[in-house]
Formats: C-alpha cells, sequence, structure tokens
C-alpha cells in the first residue's frame, strides 16, 4: 500500500479502550503507538504495579484511507483526529518515544496558555474557576468579577488545575 492512500490520526477511543484498541491495530498489521507508563499504586499495605496510557483515550494510528471504517466495527473508537503537519506530529511522537523508554516519572499536564479557562481541582480552593496568568512562571490564575472589571489573583499550583472546555 503506497503512503498516498495512509494517514496518521489520533484515534479517540471509549473509556479504557485503549489496550483493545492498541491490540486491534496490532492484528490488521496498521502502524500505531499506545505510549503505556508504569504506575505504583497503594491498596492497604499492598503496591501494585499497572501499565496505563500516558494520554487517557487516545491512540496514535497509520490507517488506509479505504479501511478507516474499520475501526469503528467494534465499538472501541469515539472519533479520529487527523494530523495536519505530519513532520511535527512524526517529531513529537518520537519525542514522547524517547521520553516512555528512558522511564523517567512522566506526568501529563494540560497545554495551557495565558487566558485560558481553569478550575481549581484541589486543596481548597476547589471548584474556583479562573484565568492562566502566566503559565510559563507557574504564576497562578485570576479569578474576576466581571461586573466591576476587577480580578484577583491568586496563586495555585499548575498541576492543581485543570482546563474548562
Amino acid at each position: 500500500m503506497s503512503e498516498a492512500e495512509q494517514a496518521w490520526f489520533a484515534v479517540h477511543t471509549k473509556p479504557r479502550c485503549e489496550k483493545k484498541l492498541d491490540g486491534m491495530l496490532g492484528r490488521l498489521g496498521w502502524e500505531h503507538y499506545l505510549p503505556l507508563v508504569e504506575r505504583r499504586h497503594r491498596h492497604g499495605a499492598v503496591f501494585r504495579a499497572y501499565t496505563k496510557p500516558l494520554f487517557t483515550g487516545y491512540v496514535f494510528a497509520k490507517i488506509p484511507l479505504e479501511q478507516k471504517a474499520r475501526l469503528y466495527q467494534r465499538q472501541l473508537v469515539v472519533r479520529t483526529i487527523g494530523v495536519t503537519d505530519e513532520g511535527l506530529f512524526l517529531r513529537q511522537l518520537d519525542a514522547i518515544r524517547a521520553l516512555v523508554a528512558a522511564g523517567v516519572g512522566l506526568a501529563l499536564r494540560a497545554r495551557l496558555t495565558r487566558g485560558a479557562r481553569v478550575r481549581v481541582k484541589s486543596g481548597p480552593l476547589r471548584g474556583i474557576e479562573g484565568v492562566v496568568e502566566n503559565p510559563g512562571r507557574n504564576e497562578g490564575i485570576v479569578v474576576s468579577m466581571d461586573v466591576i472589571q476587577q480580578g484577583v489573583h491568586v496563586a495555585v499550583p499548575m498541576e492543581d488545575i485543570e482546563p474548562l472546555d
């Protein structure tokens, strides 16, 4: 099959279906990648190790375009997101592969930009919504009072906030 008839996609899976889709893609012989990281969880006095997807809900796959509909046959896929800049995508995928292979501690962070709307997900400010002030310097968020066009800045660690959609 020629390269022109295939394209890379980020395949968004149904909840907890990443490994099933990974297996299906392997059986089909399609090039794909599911970055897995090891996590340890404590159950009482016992620690258990398990692997989980680095990007929950996503598998990256190079799919023959005329066979794309096969992805939806087993009820594992929500949607496919096409890759517009394949060169950039492959460089980023190689970087992720290198990080996973190095076995260093990885933690997923939302890529937040100045002005992004967020919610505090843990700690004493849980549930508070605001706007990212300066994500590069971890300066926290601004909670707005729009009616008087003012805001209050509060320092919140970036790991304690989540983006609002």
